[in-house]
């Protein structure tokens, strides 16, 4: 009896246990499901996840176009600085040098080779101390005014303005006739040369022979100033 008894009270003690546990599970799983909604909210979270992408990806898009933008208001700036500067120092280049003047200017004749002597080599040195501009051809005056000047010759225009620093000299070639016996010339001691384009002032320069030169006004004819008489464009 005293086994049955006790055997009894091993029953009722596990059965009391297992109700316990019981129990105690049922506790767990309220807690759990308690405790699920955080981990249903942390999958929430982890399905808004892509929505949060999205809004950095937009938030990106929006941040990279802010920098674009950014970019290519610097771009433009840059491009206008740089437009900016490169006209500036367009401007400087295209300024270029003042006109030279009759003052600043030492200018002599010399007979080219001959005979006959039908070319002359107008020499203008820069004697003003400072860079300066010739421009187009000088007008010579070997007669009186009311005879004209010398025409340009065209193919003997220089392609880049003749700048001159002190020191320097320009040159143009010059036909006073075409050296024929039965030309009609008159002899000149000297002439006048007139800087025109150059804003006005003359020089009068003597004949490089002693005896004069012999002039055709149907035959003369000036090249343009430039920095060195060239074969073809200067001969004429």
């Amino acid at each position: 009896m005293r086994t049955f008894r006790n055997r009894s009270t091993v029953l009722a003690a596990t059965t009391t246990a297992v109700l316990a546990l019981t129990l105690t599970a049922c506790g767990d799983n309220d807690t759990g499901t308690k405790s699920a909604g955080p981990a249903v909210s942390a999958g929430a979270t982890v399905a808004a996840q892509p929505g949060s992408e999205k809004a950095t990806d937009d938030a990106q898009e929006t941040g990279t176009t802010g920098p674009g933008g950014t970019e290519q208001a610097v771009g433009t700036a840059k491009g206008s600085g740089t437009t900016g500067s490169a006209s500036s120092s367009g401007g400087t280049s295209g300024a270029s040098a003042p006109l030279c003047t009759a003052q600043g200017l030492q200018i002599t004749a010399e007979r080219q080779d001959g005979p006959p002597y039908t070319h002359l080599t107008l020499t203008a040195k820069n004697t003003s101390g400072a860079g300066c501009e010739m421009k187009e051809y000088p007008h010579i005056h070997f007669l009186d005014n009311a005879r004209g000047i010398a025409p340009p010759v065209a193919k003997s225009k220089p392609a880049v303005p003749v700048i001159l620093e002190p020191g320097q000299s320009a040159y143009a070639a010059v036909r006073t006739s075409e050296g024929g016996r039965k030309e009609s010339t008159e002899t000149v001691k000297e002439f006048t040369v007139t800087l025109k384009a150059n804003g006005g002032g003359a020089a009068v320069v003597k004949s490089p022979a002693p005896e004069g030169l012999a002039v055709n006004p149907q035959k003369w004819a000036t090249g343009y100033w430039t920095t060195e008489l060239r074969n073809g464009a200067d001969e004429f």
